[in-house]
């Protein structure tokens, strides 16, 4: 049975500025990150990316950290995602082919209209997007002594563009497994952004205290059982306690 790592994305309110936005009925916008590195080659912009969210000023033109890589949103190629930082590699490092990566974000409600009743007032956390990983995960060292036709499908990875290769750990998805989801699954109470819910609180590693939002969590393989299930109930309900 597989077994799971959650890892917060996407942007927020220090960079860019804004959060994605989801909708009253639990679609959302993702929208990454800028870029904050040089590259060696050439990365997106947000224009070139086509979002509904209103960006602040000038950040239009700013290049983008595109990572995750979602194999069916714009300027990308398969399921890929790289990570510098410790804090995030090693449990990452410590999955297997098969096993899942959950990516979720903070997002900002827009617009209250038939609003669903998961959908968080203000703002709150959601996954967004599934990783099943291809392949064990790789750390720099891995990767760098890759064939060139292994190394291939990571060859739009935002950490593979940079000018200097700093990827302390590479994650490539399978195309059946993996993708960027239509609906957002909560991952707050609807009431309060900053309260977890039971996905968080029960069956996560995670306390849920604190500024749980930003930390990786880990799923044994029950847990990582129940949230698949989760993640197929269009209502919901599981996330909440009864």
């Amino acid at each position: 049975m597989p077994r799971a790592v959650a890892l917060n994305v996407a942007a927020n309110t220090n960079e860019p500025g804004v959060r994605g936005p989801v909708y009253p009925d639990g679609r959302f916008e993702y929208v990454p990150i800028p870029e904050s590195e040089p590259t060696g080659e050439p990365v997106p912009t947000y224009a070139d990316l086509g979002l509904d969210v209103d960006l602040p000023d000038g950040a239009s033109e700013r290049p983008v950290h595109l990572d995750p890589e979602f194999a069916e949103y714009p300027c990308c190629e398969h399921y890929t995602y790289g990570d510098p930082f410790g804090v995030k590699a090693r449990p990452l490092l410590d999955l297997a082919a098969g096993d899942y990566v959950f990516f979720y974000a903070t997002l900002t409600t827009s617009g209250d209209d038939d609003r669903r009743d998961w959908v968080a007032d203000d703002w709150g956390a959601y996954l967004v997007g599934q990783f099943r990983l291809a392949r064990d995960p790789l750390d720099g060292e891995a990767f760098e002594a890759l064939s060139a036709d292994e190394r291939h499908p990571f060859r739009n990875n935002a950490h593979v563009k940079r000018e200097a290769f700093d990827a302390a750990v590479l994650l490539l998805g399978d195309d059946d497994g993996s993708a960027l989801y239509e609906t957002a699954v909560p991952l707050s109470r609807p009431d309060r952004g900053t309260a977890a819910n039971r996905v968080v609180t029960d069956l996560s590693s995670d306390s849920g205290k604190g500024p749980w939002w930003r930390r990786p969590m880990t799923f044994g393989e029950c847990e990582t059982a129940e949230l698949l299930a989760i993640r197929d109930d269009a209502a919901f309900e599981r996330c909440f306690d009864d």
